[in-house]
């Protein structure tokens, strides 16, 4: 696997980073004045580094080349393929973050996952910046034209009230979920992460969420010594997620398992937070029906509630920092679970559809799976260059259309 050199250095002493374009994380010198105790603020590196910890070492480097040489060779369709050229490669190779992270740990998944769709993750916030020059282009392709001269805007969740039910009669909407993914700041993404940053970013979080009330009201479960019964019981919810697929897993994204993971759920079961399983926060509020409204305005209060008191990773231009590309900005993600037996007959029509209004159809598990029972799992694609309400209302008024269209049929 590549670099994360630094993972388990204790050097408490830091000064800013001039190799990587400033900020990656958007850290203030508060922040870095607490960054202690072997946790290093995103855009901070090392007084103590020497030569080797700044040069990619040879069998690093010959790994790049040979899993360079093998996407080249294959069918892959993936972004890494399309915008990873030799001159791009040779460019970024011998480059490192300052938590010791190299091009490999980028792009090791879509390099040893041809049929990624992507292929690239961000193993800190720096990588961003360190490795624009890939990620620029594949953020560009992915996020519908967001230019490396484009600005993400504020955040906005706009006017809660405006959105209502979108099958009111319950014919084809299953169910409606409205998430969001959040970094700690101060802390890099899964490949980097210490065993003690993992056990103290659950402590962190475990607090916070134990002083939410009313409807978010709820307990923390952690993955670590879970009873069997209450692991059953999140599994029967469809609560509980494993360890990282193949594509996580080949980025390296599931060291120390299951330290540092946890679940947390309100009384009421439609609200969830996921503590370090692809990024450290996944703030999801979930309910049966079409009620989108009901479900963006529970995760709208939430966010606001958990961000006072948790500091997020936030990029003056890509917005909220998350491990994979795809997720950046807004990393908003409105879906619903719908049958449209009669639409799916026609599934280039269904694509079509949905691809107008910039959403994403997926099996019934979400990606990397089958349809089951004609329910499909279809969400708003584009998270950057709009606000978080103009996101979320691409997916409202693209399943509107999509029913609209199987009642015609």
């Amino acid at each position: 696997m590549g670099g994360c050199a630094s993972k388990d250095k204790k050097d408490s002493k830091v000064v800013e980073n001039d190799t990587a374009g400033g900020t990656a994380g958007g850290t203030t010198d508060a922040d870095a004045a607490n960054a202690g105790e072997g946790c290093v603020s995103n855009s901070m590196v090392f007084l103590s580094r020497n030569k080797s910890d700044t040069m990619v070492d040879a069998a690093v480097l010959e790994k790049m080349e040979a899993g360079f040489a093998k996407l080249a060779a294959s069918d892959s369709k993936s972004l890494l393929k399309k915008y990873l050229t030799r001159e791009v490669f040779d460019a970024l190779k011998n480059k490192k973050t300052s938590f010791g992270s190299t091009l490999l740990d980028c792009v090791q998944s879509g390099f040893e996952n041809p049929d990624s769709g992507v292929g690239i993750y961000a193993p800190d916030a720096e990588a961003y910046t360190l490795f624009s020059d890939l990620f620029d282009p594949i953020i560009e392709d992915y996020h519908k034209g967001f230019k490396k001269t484009d600005k993400h805007p504020a955040r906005d969740f706009g006017d809660v009230a405006a959105f209502g039910n979108v099958d009111p009669t319950g014919e084809f909407v299953v169910s409606t979920r409205v998430r969001c993914g959040r970094s700690m700041e101060g802390y890099p993404f899964n490949p980097c992460l210490t065993e003690a940053q993992y056990k103290e970013m659950e402590d962190k979080v475990s607090a916070t969420l134990s002083g939410l009330e009313g409807e978010l009201k709820g307990k923390f479960y952690p993955l670590t010594g879970m009873d069997k019964a209450v692991q059953q019981q999140l599994i029967d919810d469809h609560f509980l997620f494993k360890e990282g697929d193949r594509f996580l897993q080949a980025a390296n994204a599931c060291r120390f398992w299951p330290t540092g993971r946890g679940i947390y759920h309100n009384d009421n079961k439609t609200f969830l937070v996921w503590c370090n399983e692809e990024d450290h926060l996944r703030i999801i509020s979930m309910q049966m029906g079409g009620d989108l409204g009901q479900v963006y305005r529970r995760l709208v209060t939430a966010v606001n509630d958990i961000e006072k008191r948790i500091p997020f990773s936030h990029h003056d231009r890509l917005g909220f920092l998350t491990f994979c590309p795809t997720n950046l900005g807004t990393t908003i993600r409105a879906s619903v679970h719908i049958k449209v037996p009669k639409l799916a007959k026609d599934y280039a029509k269904l694509e079509a559809t949905a691809d107008k209004y910039n959403l994403q159809v997926r099996g019934t598990r979400g990606e990397h799976s089958e349809a089951e029972g004609g329910i499909y799992d279809i969400s708003n694609k584009r998270r950057m260059g709009l606000t978080e309400f103009q996101a979320v209302k691409e997916m409202y008024d693209g399943i509107s259309e999509i029913i609209k269209i199987e009642k015609s049929l």
